[in-house]
Parts: C-alpha cells; structure tokens; sequence
C-alpha cells in the first residue's frame, strides 16, 4: 500500500503578520488568504525492514536510518523527522519502519507558506496510513506546535490553516491559539478575474522568514508604536479586502494592496529592500495599481494587481529584473490524502 498527500501553498492578500505572537495574544489578528494550484506533496511506503528511508526530491536529500522512537534533530530534514517524533510520542507510541518522498512546488523562503504546508501534508500522510483521528482544526494546531514549538521554527498561524483547509478564507486569530476559519463564498467569475489580474512574481531570491518576525514581535514586546499601529491596519486591510472580494468590487483591490504594503513595511526592518522596491515601482508604472511581497518580506515572490488589460505591459516590465512570473488558478480543496 502506498498513502499519499498533497496541500496547497497559499497567497496572503491581506492582514499578513498579525496572525504572529504576541500581537494576536494581545490585539487579536485577521489575515485573507486564498490556496493556489502549487503544492506540496507526500508519499509514505511501509516498510518491515526496521528502517526509515526520508527523501526530498526537491532539496535533493536523502537519509537511510534506523528507526527508532526519536530521530535527532540535527539539521538534516528536521521537519520530516519532527514530525515523526511527534506521532510516535502522541500516536503510535512504538517506532515505526517507513519511506517518506516529498516535494514541494515552491522553493523554501518563497513567502508561499511552504515549511507549514509541507508540514501539514506530511502529517495528511501519516494520519492516512494510520488512520489517526484528527479533524481539520486538530491536524492544523498539531501543524502548528510542530512547527513553532517543537522545531522552534518563528512565524505564525496562518499557514497550516491555509493548507488545511484550502479555499479562501477569513481567519481570525486570538490568545491561547484560537484560530476561526471563516470560508468565503465568491463567485466563480470574480476569482477567475482576480487570478487574472493578480501577476504571480518570483524575485529569484529566497530569505530567512524568521528574522523578521522575530525583529516584528520584539516590536510588539518593546511596545513600538509605529509598528503596533501598523499591525492594526493590516488587520483592518483585512476586512477592506474580505469586502471588496465578496462584492466584486475588484478594482479597488489594487488600492487596498497598496494601502497594505506601505504599512507592512513599518512593521520590522528587512521586510523591504532597495531591489524589491524597485520592481514594486516599475509594476506600478506599468499600470498595476498595487501589490505586495508575498509571507513575511524580504525576498521570495511578490504579487501586483493588474487591471483591465494592463497585465501584460506589467509582466513585460518585470521581465529587466530576472525573476519569473508564475501562471496559477486558485483553488478550493486543502489537505488531500489517499491510498492506493
């Protein structure tokens, strides 16, 4: 028998970083995020030879181990191996013998939520293969603790929910991890619209999302007024774009992404740089009427909205600074598993 999984990356298109402790704990966070047509993928194979056999095809690694209740956390596949200590210390409670495959279609630091969704679908996998009884919400929260506690990992709740789940959704983020996911019902013809005019761009760089939101909650610890008041206007950017969607008003969501992006660069340093500010200006020249840095900033792939016919002056703009413009369609289905 073979289990397989996949889960869907995620564009955040309003309220990013509010879903970040201790700001949520403290203010409460709101983030819009809709699922798109790029995944993570896991397949696990059972094996009765005492061995684990963990493979990234996408990062090019592989470790053969022996296996045992606890795999060390040494660098190496980290993430696969956390999550496996996790189900054998809440779940199976004896070691288990395995093939883990996984792949990713975005690279790591691409601001698409990848780390969180890889987790969440390598857990599809195993709850798949041993029949473990998590709902929704359940599988997203052990996502969650995986992640940021067990691994250590800075960032904050979006993610996971956004795989889990799919869709796109309005979530709502409170103290002690209380997490409402509020699927949204649009019409087909504003998301067909919406993925039309919204130009998917990978800078080409990667970065190390941690940084900045460890530097974004040590400004909410040491009370940083620019920042805090940041935070709560993306979380109202939240609602403008949960509004305008909802009633088709979508040429306003260029403004509302604008808006959006001259606050989240107050939040913490690095969020911006010199580079990305110049491809934002040079879409914006073209004709886009807003835009952002997908996830946490500093690199990774940015999106700008395009109306009416501007898409292709905008994308022939961005052609001078080497990235890619990634073609996508949004989708409605989250965590996917199945045996075959």
């Amino acid at each position: 028998m073979i289990h397989r999984s996949k889960s869907p990356l995620r564009l955040g298109l309003a309220g990013g970083g509010t879903d970040v402790a201790p700001f949520s704990d403290l203010h409460g966070g709101a983030i819009l995020n809709a699922t798109i047509s790029m995944y993570a993928y896991a397949t696990i194979e059972p094996r009765s030879d005492g061995k684990i056999i963990l493979s990234s095809i996408d990062r090019n690694t592989r470790l053969d181990i022996k296996s045992s209740e606890m795999l060390e956390i040494d660098g190496n596949l980290d993430v696969l191996k956390g999550i496996y200590n996790r189900v054998v210390r809440d779940f199976t409670k004896k070691p288990l013998s395995f093939k883990l495959t996984t792949f990713v279609d975005a690279p790591p630091g691409s601001g698409l939520g990848t780390s969180s969704t890889l987790i969440v679908t390598i857990l599809g996998a195993f709850a798949e293969w041993l029949k473990l009884p998590l709902g929704e919400y359940d599988l997203a929260h052990l996502a969650y603790e995986i992640e940021r506690i067990d691994l250590n990992m800075a960032g904050g709740k979006q993610d996971q929910y956004a795989a889990t789940f799919g869709g796109v959704n309005f979530m709502e983020f409170f103290k002690d991890d209380k997490v409402i996911v509020n699927p949204l019902r649009i019409r087909s013809k504003y998301l067909n619209e919406l993925a039309h005019n919204l130009v998917l761009y990978y800078t080409g760089t990667s970065r190390l999302s941690s940084m900045i939101i460890e530097a974004q909650s040590r400004n909410v610890i040491a009370e940083n007024k620019k920042s805090i008041e940041a935070m709560h206007q993306l979380k109202k950017q939240s609602v403008m774009m949960k509004e305008a969607i909802l009633k088709g008003e979508l040429d306003k969501i260029g403004e509302i992404l604008d808006f959006g992006w001259r606050y989240k660069k107050q939040m913490a340093d690095g969020i911006s740089n010199p580079m990305i500010d110049e491809i934002y200006d040079a879409a914006k020249k073209a004709g886009a009427t807003g835009g952002k840095i997908s996830g946490a900033g500093g690199g990774g792939f940015m999106f700008f909205y395009c109306p009416e016919n501007s898409r292709s002056v905008v994308v022939n703009a961005l052609e001078k600074f080497g990235g890619q413009v990634k073609r996508y369609d949004f989708t409605s289905n989250g965590l996917t598993t199945w045996t075959i």
